[in-house]
């Protein structure tokens, strides 16, 4: 028999869905709107009804449905517990149990980044690994850890959250989460575009970003694929930054794989072969010839992980 799994990554602002087989083929996917009001009390019961009305319109027994992984972008402990969750109004509560006892049949939550990091070992640039661990870069920094197989999500819910890992105590500007000198502030591309700001302002340099109205992190890349000097200065910063903090991450879970993410990824190999050189250089010996890879699920990769993540429940 026949049988198929539910994804939905809970995003602020679209709910993204997908109907999977057990074998981890995308047979559908759809969005829905994030409704906040009424401190998000909608959002669950509008996944319940958006996953029923597609069983009904495939025609789907809920024998053959194994169930439902849901991705929310906030701290998730073991037990599907939400341990608060700004973006979508929600304090604390289980997620899991509530969903469960919506959809009737059984649900596992997690963090959308670990989430996503799940997918992409399952079907991404991860395939073929069990222990991964992925980096996004893009507003900010973001992480998933899985080890054998499993989410590391920790007794907080705050495992995975690489971006707040301190690289910089003298750090004088404040990250979004409070504190200063986070991997966040530098290894995103916000934080990219910002050391370019201020190499630019510390240096006569003649670079083809001083005639960019506003630098970003793109913008960055292109101009160290052309070797303008600024650009590469900044750029084997960003590098040696991250390829640290990943030592150092290595140094804790060892995985067999960094899949790397987010907006700033589409840099290719630059941005991969600039950290690798850098991890190597910081990294124990023991687990120096770990591998680097380029996610490939895109926006697909929490509806992936969330479906995974619920087969191996």
């Amino acid at each position: 028999m026949k049988q198929y799994v539910f994804g939905a990554d809970i995003g602020g602002t679209t709910v993204k869905l997908g109907l999977f087989t057990a074998e981890g083929e995308l047979l559908d996917k759809w969005e829905i709107p994030t409704r906040k009001e009424e401190s998000g009390a909608l959002i669950l019961p509008d996944v319940a009804e958006s996953i029923q009305a597609r069983m009904k319109e495939k025609n789907l027994d809920p024998e053959t449905v194994v169930g439902a992984g849901i991705g929310v972008p906030g701290p998730v402990r073991e037990d599907g517990t939400v341990n608060g969750c700004v973006n979508l109004g929600w304090g604390v509560i289980n997620v899991e149990k509530q969903a469960e006892e919506l959809l009737g049949l059984p649900v596992k939550v997690g963090n959308d980044a670990n989430m996503a990091s799940l997918g992409e070992m399952w079907q991404g640039g991860g395939k073929g690994f069990s222990s991964v661990v992925m980096v996004t870069l893009g507003t900010g920094v973001g992480g998933g850890i899985i080890i054998n197989g499993k989410m590391v999500s920790g007794s907080n819910g705050a495992g995975g959250e690489i971006g707040h890992i301190c690289v910089d105590e003298t750090e004088t500007e404040t990250c979004g989460c409070g504190n200063r000198g986070c991997l966040e502030q530098y290894g995103s591309a916000t934080g990219i575009a910002r050391m370019a700001v201020k190499a630019l302002a510390a240096s006569d340099k003649a670079s083809k970003l001083r005639d960019v109205e506003t630098v970003t992190a793109k913008n960055v890349f292109d101009a160290a694929k052309e070797q303008d000097e600024l650009a590469l200065e900044v750029v084997e910063q960003h590098g040696r930054i991250l390829g640290k903090a990943l030592a150092g991450i290595a140094c804790v879970c060892d995985p067999e794989v960094f899949v790397i993410g987010g907006g700033v990824s589409k840099a290719g190999d630059l941005l991969i072969d600039t950290v690798s050189k850098y991890y190597r250089q910081f990294a124990f010996h023991a687990s120096r010839e770990t591998k680097f890879a380029l996610a490939c699920l895109g926006n697909d990769a929490g509806i992936y992980g969330c479906a995974e993540a619920i087969l191996t429940k």
